[in-house]
């Protein structure tokens, strides 16, 4: 896959997905959020790729915003379309996505950037990553799902304040409020997310599915999440899969999923 402003690599079952926009921060435009939207569904439905990690180029910035240029002149109804097109395109995308992603946190995730870090299925951050939601300062609020997953994983009181202050945040106090799971020095950021890699690479890509789809369900008001529980552990049992993993449990040797 060429594209112009990301990059992407493949070694056996993991896909690295670089955001390469240095001048720029790797700020987000609609060319790269096309692009990325293009990438996460093409590396999803190949079977051999089980882990996806998303990271920026270089070693400030992971994604330091949207690239405001693009729509300061916008009208109520071209920032609404931008919006909708952009959490439709890549940013609920990536969070239902059948492959896990993991997002490594390289510098910089503001605005933009923590909204696309937040709708990976987990974070790792270096320590020099600084993190927030500035929107307001800009006299508009966060419009790719910033509003709706922070407080989800940070709690609405702490949310609250990050949103309305514009402030930021650091690798450690993310870590201490859920925000991200670990944060480790710059050099060891693509080591540690390729060692998480390997471990979920080891499982079943099928319950894996079913596990994301049923763990999201809990944030949708629109259904009951223990009843996709429940649908997705009762499908789970017709699975090739549940097949291999219970056999080999039983015959004591480590599972072959397909």
């Amino acid at each position: 896959m060429n594209f112009e402003n990301i990059l992407v690599s493949q070694n056996e079952n993991l896909a690295v997905i670089t955001i390469n926009r240095p001048t720029k921060l790797n700020a987000l435009n609609k060319k790269t959020i096309e692009e990325l939207h293009t990438a996460f569904k093409a590396l999803d439905v190949n079977s051999k790729i089980k882990v996806i990690i998303i990271t920026g180029s270089g070693e400030k910035a992971f994604v330091a915003g949207a690239d405001i240029s693009e729509f300061s002149d916008y009208t109520t109804e071209e920032g609404a379309e931008l919006a909708r097109n952009g959490q439709e395109l890549l940013f609920n995308f990536v969070q239902n996505l059948n492959t896990p992603v993991i997002a490594a946190v390289n510098g910089f995730a503001l605005g933009g950037g923590l909204e696309l870090a937040m709708a990976a299925h987990f974070r790792v951050a270096s320590t020099n990553a600084k993190m927030g939601l500035p929107e307001v300062s800009l006299g508009v609020i966060p419009g790719y799902g910033g509003t709706q997953r922070l407080p989800q994983l940070v709690g609405k009181g702490k949310a609250m304040e990050m949103i309305m202050t514009a402030g930021m945040i650091s690798a450690e106090e993310a870590k201490e409020w859920g925000l991200v799971n670990y944060v480790v020095a710059q050099e060891e950021l693509i080591p540690l997310c390729e060692k998480l890699a390997s471990k979920i690479i080891r499982n079943s890509s099928v319950a894996i599915a079913a596990a994301i789809k049923s763990i999201n369900a809990n944030y949708n008001n629109t259904v009951n999440g223990f009843n996709v529980e429940i649908e997705q552990f009762g499908i789970s049992f017709g699975t090739n899969d549940f097949k291999e993993g219970t056999t080999a449990f039983l015959e004591k040797r480590k599972p072959n999923f397909e």
